[in-house]
């Protein structure tokens, strides 16, 4: 069954310690760092990842939504929450698989258990995305024992003759 990650993106950006520096000098760096810790983990991890922006106080906010880096990047309207859209995502998402909601909002864990979908601290999911990029990184990085030999660059017509000659008896 398909994993779905619903992101409270503000929530995460004011929990984690990777952020507290960078708030002092606004919010959209911080954004940007978000969404690239994201992707990496929804790469390495393989499940659907979704963040959330309110924006519901930003005078004439206009709402969209992008596709970053294979990550669905929401940004609520003037009036609306991050709650109430991330309510609107896990009622649609929870029909095709687990949705795990990653929030410390207490109210809008309530909500979302109601929705069939699972609560995810900040804390617990920065374990969770530390873990899996730790994985991933020691995936990556192991070398190939055979990755240096000289029949591997070869063409594979010129390895079967070299294979012919080596099994031919004199």
């Amino acid at each position: 069954m398909r994993e779905f990650y619903v992101v409270d993106g503000y929530n995460i950006i004011y929990a984690w310690p990777e952020f507290e520096k960078m708030l002092e000098k606004g919010l959209e760096h911080s954004r940007d760092k978000l969404i690239n810790i994201l992707a990496n983990f929804a790469g390495f991890d393989g499940n659907s990842i979704t963040v959330v922006f309110d924006a519901h106080l930003v005078k004439s906010g206009v709402g969209h939504h992008e596709i970053v880096h294979g990550i669905e990047v929401y940004y609520t309207q003037e009036g609306e929450t991050a709650d109430a859209l991330i309510e609107r995502i896990v009622g649609d998402l929870g029909k095709m698989g687990n949705v795990h909601v990653v929030t410390s909002d207490w109210d809008e864990q309530k909500i979302i258990f109601g929705r069939g979908a699972y609560r995810v601290t900040p804390k617990e999911f920065r374990s969770q995305v530390m873990k899996a990029n730790k994985q991933g990184q020691e995936k990556f990085n192991k070398t190939n024992p055979t990755e240096g030999y000289l029949e591997d660059k070869l063409p594979a017509d010129i390895r079967v003759i070299f294979e012919k000659w080596r099994r031919r008896k004199d």
